[in-house]
């Protein structure tokens, strides 16, 4: 099958008279292969975050995106949404939160959304949801369902989007394939993979996303959005196998349902969290297939099939041309919070390990420490990174398998192993990191370059009762190693 030029289809829609456009949910995956496409088509785009610190807003280059600080959570925070605009986005899940009740979030951030909105001029919203056919659904997909009632009973025109499994470099369906594939040379496996879905191409999604709005055809009514394939989660696992040239011909399907020890399978083989894992396989026991729909003829859409799909993605990953990932968008508390309440590093009642070095080239060491992680490595003692990740990961923790998103760009809010990027400024010469392993307290790491070319490296702890103090002391040794190892080898030239 031919891949579509989704430049020239996305020229075609952009035809479209050009609005004024409210995105929710702008830093998580979704949002943020949307936002150019919606820019390219002249729209006006006014950006929802929670955190601006998060939003790098000069990436995109244009005087038609505006950002405002939201929190649906915060009655009082949606005054910040403006009145005049026309169309609105709510791409807003709660569904890989590691505390309190997604589906009451959901709810209150929904009702929340559409008392707002109706203030609004906005004649129609924009609604992505999950297929939900089946009579008995997963606590997401009735979480997303109730969303939808919610949102209909509106006086804006709701047109909603209901997707299966997304597949695209950066999706959490892709990635999550990826590991099992690549590192499960045989698979013992829960029978939930016999479950069929109907898997959508990312550019798909977002040539629907961006096509819908403004066309009256489409409002007040829901879509079912899919692939031109049909597959069980385990015809998934060996296509994409074949088309890698792995051979993963043997996957053994353990006969019995059993959901926690499904979760705790993908957690500990894959990079999910495992709230998150434990909501994927309570929704992978119910098949997601579309019910036939013209939208698509509507549109005239060339649908991509799963196998291009694959192709598709990792040309994108070989090309380091991924927009976002789901990693990213991962909800934590310190996300929650705020960058920039973490951006002050603390100097009362920590623990720091310091070292200095000159190096002569600023630029050269500067592009090294924006490399860091991932694939790269820490450049010194990569197996003990590697060895406190698998430690962390046993406490419950993020261990080091979420990698990085670019090999060589950051940005503030990615994830980066078990760090989270707090600031990434390349002019101030200034890269600092915070731990979301499991710590009995909490963790910086911080790379500045003065103007006299020295390089600073340092690495605070403020430890969190005895416990805390215990271990900062329990790990000294292995720090003094690993930290001058890993200045002297990001300044050797």
């Amino acid at each position: 099958m031919p891949i579509p030029d989704i430049t020239t289809k996305f020229n075609i829609f952009s035809k479209q008279q050009t609005m004024k456009i409210l995105l929710t949910g702008v830093t998580g995956y979704i949002a943020q292969r949307l936002l150019p496409v919606l820019l390219q088509n002249g729209h006006q785009v006014v950006c929802c975050v929670r955190d601006k610190n998060r939003f790098d807003i000069n990436r995109y280059n244009s005087d038609n995106v505006s950002v405002i600080e939201v929190d649906f959570l915060k009655k009082e925070s949606l005054e910040e949404i403006p009145n005049d605009i026309d169309i609105a986005y709510y791409l807003i899940h709660s569904m890989s939160t590691p505390i309190g009740d997604f589906e009451r979030m959901e709810r209150m951030c929904a009702i929340n959304f559409k008392k707002r909105i109706q203030k609004t001029n906005a004649k129609q919203v924009v609604y992505l949801s999950g297929i939900s056919n089946d009579i008995v659904l997963s606590k997401h997909l009735s979480s997303r369902k109730k969303v939808e009632e919610i949102l209909s009973e509106s006086t804006f025109a709701l047109t909603t989007l209901r997707a299966g499994i997304i597949m695209g470099s950066g999706s959490a369906s892709f990635e999550i394939i990826r590991d099992l594939v690549e590192k499960l040379p045989i698979m013992i496996a829960p029978n939930l993979l016999e479950t069929k879905c109907q898997p959508i191409a990312i550019r798909n999604v977002v040539e629907i996303l961006s096509s819908v709005i403004g066309m009256t055809e489409t409002y007040n009514k829901s879509y079912d959005i899919g692939g031109p394939d049909i597959l069980s989660y385990k015809e998934m696992l060996l296509r994409f196998a074949k088309k890698r040239g792995i051979k993963r011909r043997i996957i053994i399907i353990a006969p019995m349902k059993v959901p926690k020890i499904s979760a705790y399978w993908l957690y500990y083989i894959t990079a999910t969290s495992f709230a998150l894992a434990k909501n994927l396989v309570s929704s992978m026991t119910v098949e997601v297939i579309c019910k036939p729909n013209n939208l698509i003829s509507l549109l005239g859409i060339n649908l991509i099939d799963y196998d291009t799909s694959i192709k598709l993605a990792f040309d994108k990953i070989e090309q380091n041309q991924v927009l976002s990932s789901w990693k990213d968008a991962q909800t934590s508390d310190i996300l929650k919070k705020g960058i920039s309440q973490y951006v002050e590093v603390p100097i009362n009642g920590c623990f720091k390990d310091i070292r200095k070095m000159q190096n002569a080239n600023s630029k050269v060491i500067l592009d090294r420490i924006w490399c860091i992680g991932g694939e790269t490595g820490w450049y010194w003692a990569n197996w003990l990174w590697e060895l406190r990740g698998f430690i962390d990961q046993l406490f419950g923790g993020v261990g080091m398998r979420r990698g990085r998103k670019s090999k060589t760009e950051i940005s503030p809010g990615d994830a980066l192993d078990f760090w989270r990027v707090l600031l990434a400024d390349k002019a101030e010469k200034r890269l600092l990191l915070y731990a979301e392993m499991k710590l009995p307290g909490e963790a910086w790491l911080e790379f500045k370059i003065d103007d006299n070319n020295v390089l600073t490296q340092t690495a605070t702890f403020r430890p969190l009762g005895i416990a805390g103090r215990i271990y900062w002391y329990s790990v000294l040794p292995f720090h003094g190693y690993i930290f001058k190892g890993m200045i002297r080898n990001i300044v050797k030239q």
